[in-house]
């Protein structure tokens, strides 16, 4: 089994509640310190970007052992990059080449409602604290929900076939 299918089923599956809550809170903290660690040496962080996968699951501190870990951060990381990269197949000897763009991780970040990384104070050395406001503005504003007023003699959204005004309409009224 190669390690992104071993991270699909370990993080996907859930035969045991327990194990299953400490294997994600395990992800969760491994991405959070290797994000840190990226975002601290920016922009002299090409050696935790660029190497062979093995190589850089241990500069980034998922350890050997977390191999599948480290393939689960390559998937998360994935949209947020200038350039594809093949996670899926990834073995300890693939070279790995990161191109983040930063930006969009961050917007990423916020829509992923990863607020345990978005607030890592190491994104001062990577974005502007207005950057960083404007971006989160950017990122509201694209999730606003727009609806449209329903007229009294539309069709009810319900599907009743009944007009607006005579179904949920007058609900709303009484």
């Amino acid at each position: 089994m190669s390690y992104f299918e071993d991270w699909t089923k370990h993080s996907e599956t859930v035969e045991n509640e327990n194990d299953y809550k400490a294997y994600i809170a395990k992800y969760y903290e491994l991405e959070k310190n290797a994000y840190d660690a990226i975002l601290q040496k920016y922009p002299d962080n090409a050696d935790l970007l660029n190497g062979k996968a093995i190589d850089l699951c241990e500069k980034l501190g998922f350890g050997k052992e977390n191999m599948e870990i480290f393939v689960g951060f390559l998937e998360g990381v994935a949209s947020s990059l200038t350039a594809e990269y093949d996670y899926k197949s990834v073995t300890d000897d693939s070279d790995v080449a990161l191109s983040i763009d930063y930006e969009k991780l961050y917007y990423n970040m916020h829509d992923a409602k990863a607020e345990w990384l978005y607030s890592l104070k190491s994104w001062s050395n990577v974005l502007t604290e207005e950057k960083m406001k404007e971006i989160t503005k950017k990122y509201r504003e694209d999730n606003i929900v727009h609806v449209e007023k329903i007229g009294r003699n539309d069709p009810c959204p319900c599907g009743s076939g009944k007009k607006y005004k005579k179904c949920c309409g007058k609900k709303e009224n009484a």
